[in-house]
This record gives C-alpha cells, sequence and structure tokens, in this order.
C-alpha cells in the first residue's frame, strides 16, 4: 500500500507530466483558458490515461512479453490510445455538446499527446505490474488535470489585469507555466 502511495504522489505531483516531464504541452497551452474547459479536457485526458494503462500493462503482460513482440509496444499502445480517444469522442459529442465544441481539436489531439504514450512506456520501463500501472495512469492524469485547471483559472484572472503589451498572449502563458514549474519543484522533498 505504502509503494502504491508513492507512486501516486510521485506521478502526480513530485515528477508532474507537464511541469516536470513537460509532457503534454499542446493541450497545457490550448485549453487551459477556461477552468470549464480545462476540467473537461483533464476529465477526457484521465479516463484515457488510466484506462490505456490498464489495456497497455494487460496486453504487455500477456501478449507482446510472453511472445517476445516487445519491439512492437509502441506500434500496439499508439493503436489502443487512438481507439480509446475516439470512444471519449464519440461519447463527448454526443453526450456533453457543449465541451466537445469547447475542446475543439485539442480533443483528437489526446491520441498524440506524448502524455499519453509517455505515461504507458514509463509504465513498462519501470517494470509496473498491472495495478501499479493503472495507479500511475491515474495519479499521472490527475497530476495533468491539476496543472492545466490551474493554469486556466491564473489566466482567467490575468485577462483582467494590467500587462506589459509586450508581455500580453503567449509570453505570460509561458512566464506563468515556468512559475507554477518552479512551485511543483517544491514537491520533490515529498518522497
Amino acid at each position: 500500500m505504502k509503494e502504491l502511495l508513492i507512486i501516486a504522489v510521485g506521478s502526480a505531483l513530485v515528477n508532474n507530466v507537464i511541469l516536470s516531464q513537460f509532457l503534454g504541452i499542446c493541450p497545457f497551452l490550448g485549453v487551459s483558458k477556461k477552468v470549464e474547459t480545462a476540467a473537461g479536457m483533464g476529465g477526457a485526458v484521465m479516463f484515457v490515461i488510466t484506462i490505456s494503462s490498464f489495456c497497455t500493462g494487460v496486453l504487455y503482460k500477456f501478449i507482446l512479453s510472453p511472445l517476445h513482440f516487445e519491439y512492437l509496444q509502441t506500434i500496439v499502445f499508439i493503436l489502443v490510445i487512438a481507439a480509446l480517444v475516439q470512444f471519449v469522442e464519440m461519447f463527448l459529442k454526443k453526450m456533453m455538446p457543449p465541451l466537445y465544441k469547447a475542446l475543439g481539436v485539442y480533443l483528437p489531439l489526446i491520441t498524440t499527446n506524448c502524455a499519453v504514450l509517455g505515461v504507458a512506456l514509463t509504465n513498462v520501463q519501470k517494470e509496473y505490474g498491472i495495478l501499479e500501472s493503472v495507479i500511475n495512469g491515474f495519479a499521472t492524469a490527475l497530476g495533468f488535470t491539476i496543472a492545466i485547471v490551474i493554469m486556466a483559472g491564473i489566466r482567467e484572472k490575468t485577462e483582467y489585469n494590467d500587462i506589459s503589451p509586450s508581455f500580453q498572449g503567449t509570453p505570460i502563458v509561458l512566464v506563468t507555466a515556468s512559475l507554477m514549474a518552479i512551485a511543483f519543484f517544491g514537491f520533490s522533498g515529498l518522497i
């Protein structure tokens, strides 16, 4: 149990996928304009990463590894992730049309989000079992969600501030992201 808690805290806060590993920056910068949209993207990424961690863990442990097809892991993992993203896209289009429209092009980009593939490959690299893989996937997605929602909240607040014209737009977003990364560095003493 202690090991699972260390994996969860390490993945969510200490080794945050966005602010420490710099994976998944595209949706982080693109979808973090409104808190509601950021939370929706976080939920979609949470579902995809958690389920893909389970599916890729099962596929690797019971099919790829016993048959010595480890070299196919990247291709197989990408196919699994793409299928899951299609499922999420169909679900959101049918059940939550406003969120589907708000996420726009960034929803199908979850397929190519390097954070999702990075988690699946990290699970294999660290030789996690299926339970550890799911915990690592969920915690990583939770860390992604925390980071993107905090960024969206800050961006909503800075919209009403007097910012120098040279820092308006992307520059202030990048400065904010760098300050968030420094702040998350403070979690490194937890584990």
